[in-house]
């Protein structure tokens, strides 16, 4: 098995906490543009419109990786630029019957607790709202979000998110938790997290033992590189899996990061050494500002069947499109079948191989 590389951080030991790598984030476009040699006056362009922020430990991961984490983390003029993009390009301000909470799939609705982020990536589809003073999330809000869950039984699970929620404290995250454990119809919770990629550190023993007690519990995480999965961020997977959460990964096609078979392999593999279950492979959304992200369907396609067949099932994810206006999670498949046929299925094979099914 392929050893995961340490990121090599600076020894500090101040800023393995949290909350220390959170105070000592690089928030502004001057600071930036000396560590990392980028234009400071478009820095400032565009993160005076969408928020900057990039942890310390991050900032050492993009030193070593390059190119494709750069491009995650670092302003880009061109977000400023984007004749296609929607600002809310998902609906989901429009099916929002209390602030802070989406109600788009009958079972389902997403709890937005949060409204920061330990890094702001440039292709977030909430880039209008996550970071800014107009995402105003309150115990208000909370409550408001809380007593339409009680009130609509038809809904099973839901997705903590944000922002990102593991950034709040560790007692904050446990009364939302425990507020959602006493209702009745609720039967799964199911968090969504960028933390272990981008704030291993947050991922505490203490924070663990605190989740564990919530089951059925389940975490989607982010990872879109394989430079990302460092020995920190696989340690705090580790700690994850260890209390039982199931881990899933969502990741992102983008344009100039990942859009390659042999990277989206090699992070698929890696994934699973570190007992991550790839999950979606999606295709970017239409957000404004993210254009130049966007990958060419056909992009997707030829990955995915590049895919099929060559890695496991388990490593395989499925390749989505969510579908603007709210029309959901759409499953994008490459095309097997030649024809259907009353007495018949014609089709290829992973490797093109022409076969057939006979129909009773």
């Amino acid at each position: 098995m392929q050893s995961i590389p340490s990121s090599n951080l600076p020894i500090n030991l101040s800023m393995t906490d949290w909350q220390n790598q959170l105070k000592n984030s690089i928030t502004s476009p001057e600071k930036l543009s000396q560590i990392l040699h980028c234009k400071q006056a478009e820095v400032a362009a565009v993160s005076s419109r969408y928020p900057l922020r990039i942890s310390p430990y991050y900032l050492e991961v993009i030193k070593q990786a390059g190119k494709p984490l750069f491009r995650q983390a670092v302003p880009d003029i061109r977000e400023l630029d984007d004749p296609q993009g929607m600002v809310d390009p998902l609906a989901e301000e429009t099916l929002s019957p209390v602030p802070n909470l989406v109600h788009k799939y009958p079972d389902r609705a997403l709890f937005l607790v949060s409204s920061q982020c330990a890094m702001y990536c440039r292709f977030c589809t909430r880039k209008r709202k996550v970071g800014k003073a107009s995402m105003q999330i309150t115990q208000k809000t909370l409550a408001a979000g809380l007593e339409y869950l009680r009130s609509t039984p038809q809904i099973r699970e839901v997705l903590i998110s944000g922002g990102d929620p593991l950034l709040l404290s560790d007692q904050e995250i446990e009364e939302i938790l425990q507020q959602l454990q006493k209702i009745e119809h609720i039967k799964v919770i199911r968090i969504g997290t960028r933390t272990p990629c981008t704030l291993p550190m947050r991922i505490t023993p203490d924070l663990v033992n605190m989740l564990k007690k919530y089951h059925p519990l389940y975490i989607n995480t982010h990872f879109n590189h394989p430079a990302e999965i460092t020995q920190e961020a696989a340690q705090a997977c580790t700690l994850l899996a260890d209390a039982g959460i199931p881990l899933g990964c969502q990741t992102v096609l983008l344009k100039g990061v990942n859009d390659s078979l042999p990277v989206i392999k090699e992070l698929l593999y890696r994934l699973l050494e570190i007992r991550v279950r790839p999950y979606y492979l999606m295709q970017a959304d239409l957000t404004e500002g993210t254009a130049h992200f966007r990958t060419d369907i056909k992009t997707g396609l030829t990955i995915m069947r590049g895919l099929i067949g060559s890695v496991s099932g388990m490593a395989a994810p499925t390749y989505i499109l969510d579908a603007p206006e709210g029309r959901g999670k759409i499953p994008l498949t490459p095309d097997y079948i030649l024809s259907h046929q009353e007495d018949k299925l014609e089709f290829t094979n992973y490797e093109g191989i022409p076969c057939t099914y006979p129909l009773p």
